[in-house]
């Protein structure tokens, strides 16, 4: 039964070092950025011109053109800067409590260049669950599966905090603690794709070494 192809995926996530926190992470900083977009969305049509929403828009399709920029960057400073990006979200949602302006344009580049960072990482990912002898295509629907519950999960929270119309700064709080554990994650697969590189490097030198 195509039911069963469900606890394939589960197998695949376990069998993989990487791919278990990698699936947790894209899990959780989606969670955090379909519970704002809906509040984010509201706040676009109320205080920004179609202009500057036509741009973030152009920008974001972008990622086709620019990911073959990074075709060369190591996986891990791909991580590092996604670490620094979810810091200066968190930082983000001190500012709306100053100005709705300006929480509104800064968070919309965070999930501009948010969105553009995850896609280049999907790229490079790929030669590492080739590694782990994960299949390409179950890699691809497990990604699939995590964005889709973590959408699914981030529109009903979003809903339940319009319907109770819960104060915005303890929703902030919450996807704070969220995050924090998320950038840890982030950072423990940072230092395994690090680790993981170097080992591979040092593998080929003291190939060559014996070869010549």
């Amino acid at each position: 039964m195509p039911l069963k192809n469900y606890s394939s995926i589960f197998i695949e996530i376990k069998k993989s070092k990487f791919l278990k926190i990698q699936a947790i992470v894209l899990f959780i900083i989606t969670y955090i950025d379909w519970t704002l977009i809906p509040f984010v969305t509201k706040l676009e049509g109320t205080y920004l011109p179609v202009f500057m929403i036509s741009l973030y828009m152009l920008i974001g399709a972008l990622d086709g053109f620019i990911q073959p920029l990074f075709k060369n960057v190591k996986i891990y400073n791909i991580y590092l800067f996604a670490i620094f990006l979810d810091i200066i979200q968190i930082f983000s949602y001190l500012f709306f409590g100053y100005s709705v302006l300006v929480f509104t344009y800064i968070i919309l580049t965070i999930f501009t260049i948010q969105g553009i960072t995850f896609e280049i990482a999907r790229i490079h990912t790929v030669d590492f669950m080739q590694d782990e002898e994960v299949e390409l295509k179950d890699y691809l629907m497990i990604r699939s599966f995590m964005i889709s519950v973590a959408i699914v999960m981030g529109s009903l929270t979003a809903m339940i905090y319009d319907y109770f119309s819960v104060n915005m700064n303890y929703l902030f709080i919450y996807l704070s603690i969220i995050g924090v554990f998320g950038i840890i994650l982030q950072i423990v697969l940072y230092k395994k794709f690090k680790k993981k590189i170097y080992s591979d490097v040092v593998i080929l030198q003291t190939d060559k070494r014996e070869l010549f």
